[in-house]
Order: C-alpha cells, then sequence, then structure tokens
C-alpha cells in the first residue's frame, strides 16, 4: 500500500478529473481500492491468528509515519490498522522514531506511546511492523521474544528474513510471501 500526502491525493484527482469528463477510470479506482485494502491485511491476519477473538490483546507497533525518515502521517496505513485495533478492543503501544509527536496530535492518548523498541514489545501479544525504519532492522531477538507475552510478528513492510525469524522463535507473517 501507498500513503503520504502526494499520491493518493494525485490518484484521487485523476479519478475525479475523469469523471467530470465522463470517464470511469476503472484501473485507477481499483487500485485505490486495492491500496484501502492493504492497510486492513495485518488487522486481518491477527484476527485470524486468534480466531477472532483481540479484545484485550495488546498490541506493539512499530512504525507510524507512511514512510521512514519522515513524521508525515498523512494517509499512513498506521491511522487505519489503529482504528480497527481500537474498535476490536486492542490496547495499542506505538514507537516511531520521530512522528510520535504528530501521532499524540493525531490520534491523542487512544493509544501508549513508547520511548523505544524494547518498552513497545513489553508484554505485547503481537508486534505490528507497519513502517520500515533502520532501527527496526536488527534489534535482539532473544531480549525481544523475553519481553513479549506471545512470540507473534506481523511484517506489513517484508524487512525479515522468515528464517532467521522463526529460528529466533517466532511466529511470523509478512504480506505477499
Amino acid at each position: 500500500g501507498y500513503g503520504g500526502s502526494c499520491f493518493p491525493k494525485d490518484v484521487k484527482a485523476l479519478i475525479s478529473t475523469a469523471a467530470e469528463h465522463g470517464y470511469p477510470m476503472r484501473i485507477l479506482k481499483a487500485v485505490e481500492d486495492v491500496n484501502e485494502e492493504q492497510k486492513t491485511i495485518l488487522f486481518r491476519k491477527l484476527s485470524a491468528h486468534f480466531g477472532g477473538d483481540l479484545r484485550g490483546r495488546k498490541v506493539a507497533m512499530w512504525g507510524l509515519a507512511f514512510k521512514p525518515e519522515t513524521d508525515d502521517m498523512r494517509e499512513a496505513p498506521s491511522l487505519v490498522l489503529i482504528d480497527r485495533l481500537l474498535e476490536a478492543g486492542c490496547q495499542v503501544t506505538a514507537y516511531d522514531p520521530v512522528a510520535i509527536p504528530e501521532a499524540r496530535r493525531r490520534i491523542g492518548d487512544r493509544i501508549a506511546y513508547a520511548k523505544n523498541i524494547y518498552e513497545t514489545v513489553e508484554g505485547a501479544d503481537v508486534l505490528m511492523v507497519v513502517t520500515e525504519w533502520k532501527e527496526f532492522r536488527l534489534p535482539a531477538w532473544a531480549r525481544i521474544r523475553s519481553l513479549m507475552k506471545t512470540p507473534l510478528i506481523l511484517d506489513g513492510r517484508n524487512i525479515y528474513n522468515i528464517a532467521e525469524i522463526e529460528e529466533a522463535g517466532f511466529t511470523y507473517h509478512c504480506i505477499g510471501r
């Protein structure tokens, strides 16, 4: 999926302009629909893993910005994911190297904010990787496993080697592999 301020706005504008001229941009509309659906994949994987019962589950989320190296949360997949998780009764603790002030402005205190990657996963039932920050690539997996309640990782950015994560004792689900 994509986010940010430019591309989603441009896709919507092209669809709208075409419609004003009597042409349905079905391919771009399908792209937009698929992108919105992509934002729910991690939620659906989590729900399937726990048999649809998410009430009270503690979710650790790494990454809030729509891409690394920015605090931009416009059209960020994390916002859709957080809404779904909260609606399902989950407790969400998130960490992002720079987007926490922007997240606080947008989300407020509906979620908890951690100071680092390790604090985020304390007691968590799942770790969701939402933004592919460099800081998230090589954590101390043994430490993370010891801090989590359930050794489950849902990787929305495909940044890990499946064999390495499973060897470290985690159940690992990513997208498209």
